[in-house]
């Protein structure tokens, strides 16, 4: 599933063909992806302009003066960007957004994404339902080591399996979640409590050094995920430990090891991840 790097990626493509360009025309071919899109979405978005395009966690928001527009990847989903006369759909692409200049073209075979619409007469968009209990945004100077250290106090779940929850972070997918936590020297299976304050400022920094690079590379590839060019996300390239079970650590040579959580793959060392 597309996570926080993947998301950003996107929406930093898509940014400079729609910010500051009107709606022409919406062409839905479907209605059924994870909850129905809204049957009046095309006379409710023609002739807006987008004010800004912004992410939260996985979701996409694109800013209108009536509202706000809530795009979700799901498992499959991407945004392609067509300059010149489109193709014709495939039966997976679902949307398509006509802006001045540009079709924004929403494909998504497993349809486990969503479209949804948040209109500005029901309050701020945060407190939609989907974002209104997601965890701080990796990046935000209030996320920090003494807020991740108390919001940890209560945990006795697995730190993996904490992260992965995105009440506290959002955006630690699977992948980075095991790239972070071997990065910060810390084993996966511990449990979110013991962390002390010190751990705690290291896995802050690796988690953004981990997104960073994530960001910087297009995001990951494993099955779906594509940029609005249709490239893919080179992430798993520099991967320290994931997908690497029973290959030496890069670090001290150790065999790389996978055990499952939570129906997840967790990968790490068990030398330089001891506690």
């Amino acid at each position: 599933m597309p996570e926080l790097p993947e998301v950003e990626v996107t929406r930093r493509a898509l940014a400079p063909h729609v910010e500051g360009r009107a709606v022409r025309r919406v062409a839905l071919r479907t209605r059924s992806l994870r909850w129905p899109i809204p049957a009046r979405l095309p006379q409710i978005l023609v002739g807006q302009t987008v004010l800004a395009l912004q992410r939260r966690g996985k979701y996409l928001l694109w800013q209108f003066k009536r509202g706000t527009l809530i795009s979700h990847l799901g498992m499959s989903g991407s945004w392609r960007v067509h300059l010149k006369p489109a193709p014709a759909p495939s039966a997976h692409d679902h949307v398509d957004l006509v802006l001045d200049g540009a079709l924004l073209r929403l494909t998504d075979p497993r349809r486990f994404g969503a479209l949804l619409w948040h209109p500005a007469s029901r309050g701020d968009v945060a407190r939609h339902v989907l974002l209104a209990r997601l965890g701080a945004e990796p990046f935000d100077p209030h996320f920090d080591a003494r807020r991740l250290y108390a919001e940890t106090r209560g945990r006795s779940a697995a730190i993996k399996q904490v992260l992965l929850a995105g009440d506290i972070v959002v955006g630690v997918g699977n992948i980075y979640a095991s790239e972070s936590l071997f990065r910060a020297g810390i084993n996966p299976k511990m449990p979110a409590r013991r962390l002390g304050l010190a751990r705690c400022a290291a896995l802050v920094d690796a988690i953004r050094d981990v997104l960073t690079a994530a960001i910087g590379v297009g995001g990951s590839t494993l099955r779906n995920f594509v940029g609005i060019n249709g490239a893919a996300g080179y992430f798993m390239m520099d991967a320290r430990v994931y997908d690497r079970a029973g290959q030496p650590c890069i670090a001290c040579g150790a065999r790389i090891r996978k055990i499952v959580q939570g129906a997840r793959a967790t990968y790490y060392c068990p030398h330089c991840q001891r506690r």
